[in-house]
């Protein structure tokens, strides 16, 4: 390689490793009022977005989490209408809902506008629907925003944070959760990012504690390959009032959109849970 490439590396302390890149030069940075967020070129990955020094996404791989955040939840729902995203900045997830021609409205509310922004200039490709006329997008708190959300009127509710600290930090307890419960239809399903199943099993156990404090009943995590996150194995996990979750594979199979990850056998098989995941979470 030549001498203008040098590493980037982030540092993750919770699971004692690091993660690096090999990159170019920095393309862009911006302190917003919330986070400080920074873009640059990488020798193999595309572009690289990180938010305070931790990796959010690079070109390369973002379609594991953005596909898996979306689709299962969106084919488990018998018919899912009206979608929040709280956080989602990037616009992929975004993206993602708005291939299900079901959906109707589609809300995305981040705190920060800025991230939407550097998305839109340097991940393009993830802001396709920006412009959809079902999406509405909003640079607001998450938290008021669930809190003043109208009894019963969301179908799904995906809640695509960063990592529970800063601005994320109140996006994984039970007065969140609670809200998310109030807002959603009784056939609702709640997604959240539940980071590693390796390293952060314990993490998932609290969150699903405390989404069961707030009146889900079912859960499901679905383990899935993120290259850029630490261990670069994530989950999300769904939560429903009632029981069950009931995936419409026939419609997923006959699905009129691509797709890079997500198929109804990857779904499948991502609801079985290896061993140890399972014995941990009682499943």
């Amino acid at each position: 390689m030549s001498n203008n490439t040098s590493w980037h590396y982030e540092n993750f302390e919770p699971t004692g490793s690091a993660i690096g890149y090999r990159i170019t030069r920095k393309l862009d940075e911006v302190q917003s009022p919330f986070q400080k967020i920074e873009i640059f070129e990488s020798t193999d990955w595309g572009n690289l977005m990180l938010i305070d020094g931790a990796m959010m996404l690079t070109t390369k791989d973002n379609f594991f989490y953005h596909e898996m955040m979306s689709h299962p939840a969106l084919f488990t729902h018998a018919a899912p209408k009206n979608v929040v995203i709280i956080g989602g900045g990037d616009c992929g997830t975004l993206r993602e809902v708005l291939k299900h021609p079901g959906v109707e409205t589609a809300v995305q509310c981040d705190i920060d506008e800025q991230v939407t922004r550097m998305a839109e200039k340097w991940f393009p490709e993830l802001c396709d629907a920006n412009h959809d006329s079902r999406a509405t997008l909003m640079f607001d708190d998450g938290i008021a925003y669930m809190k003043n959300a109208a009894p019963n009127s969301l179908d799904v509710v995906i809640v695509d944070s960063t990592d529970p600290v800063g601005p994320a930090e109140g996006l994984f307890n039970k007065a969140f959760f609670e809200s998310c419960f109030r807002a959603l239809k009784d056939d609702g399903i709640l997604v959240q990012q539940s980071e590693s199943p390796l390293m952060l099993l314990e993490l998932i156990k609290e969150m699903r504690a405390e989404m069961g404090k707030a009146g889900f009943t079912t859960f499901q995590t679905l383990p899935f390959p993120q290259p850029c996150y630490p261990t670069g194995w994530w989950s999300c996990t769904l939560a429903r009032k009632g029981k069950g979750f009931d995936f419409r594979e026939a419609d997923s199979r006959a699905k009129g959109f691509q797709t890079r990850y997500y198929t109804a056998d990857i779904h499948q098989g991502a609801a079985k849970l290896p061993p140890f995941v399972a014995a941990e979470l009682g499943e």
